[in-house]
């Protein structure tokens, strides 16, 4: 079985094409779907009730809670979850329909990998990433502080993962995947698919656009706690940290002036 999570925050206007994109996935698939009403104040709940009542075939759970943020709500879906493979899809994301059929078959073929993200939005992801002959690269933690790769909505994991990492820091607002992930590197295979397979925020660009990661300064305050986490957890050495410090500032100066243009 696949726990699908999926946070729900006032997401009336996208969040049927996430559920009828999950509902469309090829392939004969046993999903659990979760949606986490995070506190929605529009016809969020309502619509998704509505599509359970229309859709009697698929396993959906509608949990509802406060208003506690996406981490909260990713975390309630987490401790729910039941699947032999948990993954994500935001609110306003879509899969592709042979999603699930390609990442599935390349975790069956490949038991040394046990979280497997994919490309989005049809981008090429290159260095420091560099592809075998299944288009596939390994998320490392140096490599993945140079360039963050994996969106949320991308990710596919085995359950072993959520059993020795633990859940998303509900504390953090912003950059929580990306530490998220820096904390599943530490015990666990993590590799990227060079196959766009996913939709994201209606194909928007990742910063400087809307929602939580157009916010560019609280974006690269969050980067810098995860970086100090990897600090003080002797992930990375006192040299390194501020060569990282220093790349991370540069990248956040090159954000606000193309965000700008």
């Amino acid at each position: 079985m696949i726990s699908v999570i999926i946070p729900l925050y006032n997401a009336e206007n996208t969040i049927l094409a996430a559920l009828d994109s999950v509902k469309n996935q090829e392939g004969n698939f046993d999903f659990e779907i979760m949606v986490i009403n995070d506190g929605s104040t529009d016809k969020s709940a309502e619509k998704v009730q509505q599509f359970i009542d229309e859709n009697p075939q698929l396993n959906i759970q509608l949990i509802h809670q406060e208003n506690k943020g996406v981490s909260s709500a990713r975390n309630a879906g987490l401790r729910l979850a039941k699947g032999e493979f948990i993954a994500f899809l935001d609110a306003d994301d879509v899969w592709l329909p042979h999603k699930t059929k390609v990442m599935i078959k390349v975790l069956t073929e490949n038991s040394e990998i046990d979280f497997l993200a994919s490309f989005r939005n049809n981008e090429c992801i290159g260095f420091p990433y560099r592809y075998n002959n299944q288009n596939l690269t390994e998320i490392t933690l140096r490599k993945f502080l140079i360039r963050y790769i994996g969106q949320t909505s991308t990710a596919i994991f085995r359950r072993k993962v959520l059993e020795n990492t633990g859940y998303f820091d509900e504390h953090q607002r912003f950059a929580e995947d990306a530490n998220f992930w820096l904390r599943i590197s530490e015990k666990n295979k993590m590799f990227v698919l060079g196959e766009s397979l996913v939709i994201t925020g209606s194909g928007k660009k990742s910063f400087g656009e809307s929602g939580l990661s157009g916010n560019l300064s609280e974006m690269e305050k969050g980067f810098q706690k995860n970086l100090k986490e990897m600090l003080h957890q002797k992930r990375i050495s006192t040299i390194e940290y501020f060569f990282f410090y220093l790349f991370f500032k540069l990248k956040y100066i090159i954000r606000i002036i193309r965000a700008r243009i």
